[in-house]
């Protein structure tokens, strides 16, 4: 049988207790907003940040109970029962530790980032060993449990261009909730915890001082941190594409077969065929990738 969870279980969140924890004074984020329903929180914090560069700083937060046109990576459609998922999105104007802008070549590594920062959440906090799949995916026992879509914000008048990454977790879904069969949740895989406001709240401190680290560093994925370790190195722990042999299905309809071997300096998946042929592939490049167990 299913397991269906009805709507006593499945609490608000606490907005006064994540803004307390994870807002300025004490913590590192400046704005925390939470509505009930949203078309997309990506789309409403972007238009928010286009028109509002102070009022929407780094680090500014929406938070949704429910969003009912959320889409994926290429325009998929994402949907999901009120109060049953962590759907958040998080503004970044990326600076260094000396005030200066990180170079835009480095705002590919942000989707890969928040994934791996939601994977070491959901370990620590909801005891799941939880993997990342390129570009923008994190899965449990193989399964997706949740997927990152970043959008850029441009300014006409040469403002750096900020980020908006928004994140989709699967909480409290059951089988007859999830999307595709290929899906899975916090509580189909007997998570730890299921409360919602727990989730977020670890997910985004994780977040935030991965996201700082990162940027003090200048977006160099290779550059060491203070605690000896570099994005590169973190990635390489919980990212399960990495040493796979993978299928990069492509948007012309043609396949790049190959053991997926590095990533480049901007993010990218390196792919390398039987004949020793080298691809570099972007998340735009690809309409599907999968791992190849041969013909």
């Amino acid at each position: 049988m299913s397991q269906s969870f009805s709507d006593v279980d499945r609490p608000a969140l606490d907005f006064e207790g994540l803004s307390d924890a994870l807002c300025a004074p004490l913590g590192p984020y400046r704005k925390l907003e939470l509505v009930e329903s949203t078309g997309s929180t990506n789309s409403d914090l972007a238009t928010k940040a286009g028109g509002d560069k102070v009022g929407f700083s780094d680090l500014s937060v929406l938070v949704a109970e429910e969003q009912t046109q959320g889409r994926g990576r290429l325009d998929r459609q994402w949907t999901a029962p009120p109060r049953s998922s962590v759907i958040v999105s998080v503004l970044l104007r990326p600076f260094n530790h000396a005030g200066n802008p990180v170079p835009t070549q480095s705002y590919g590594w942000f989707s890969l980032l928040a994934a791996m920062s939601l994977a070491e959440a959901l370990g620590e906090y909801a005891q799941l060993e939880a993997k990342v799949k390129w570009p923008n995916d994190v899965l449990v026992s193989g399964r997706k449990i949740s997927g990152i879509l970043a959008q850029m914000v441009s300014y006409p008048d040469g403002t750096p261009p900020a980020v908006v990454i928004g994140s989709g977790v699967n909480v409290t879904l059951g089988k007859e909730d999830l999307p595709v069969p290929t899906a899975t949740s916090v509580a189909l895989e007997k998570g730890a915890t299921t409360d919602r406001t727990i989730l977020l709240m670890s997910y985004l401190r994780v977040f935030a001082q991965r996201y700082r680290q990162f940027c003090n560093v200048n977006g160099d994925p290779k550059a060491q941190w203070k605690d000896g370790s570099s994005l590169l190195s973190r990635l390489q722990k919980v990212m399960v594409t990495l040493g796979q042999q993978v299928r990069a299905e492509l948007p012309n309809g043609g396949e790049i077969i190959g053991e997926a071997f590095g990533l480049d300096s901007f993010g990218a998946l390196k792919v390398r065929e039987a004949d020793g042929t080298e691809h570099v592939v972007s998340a735009g490049d690809v309409v599907h990738l999968r791992p190849y167990e041969g013909s």
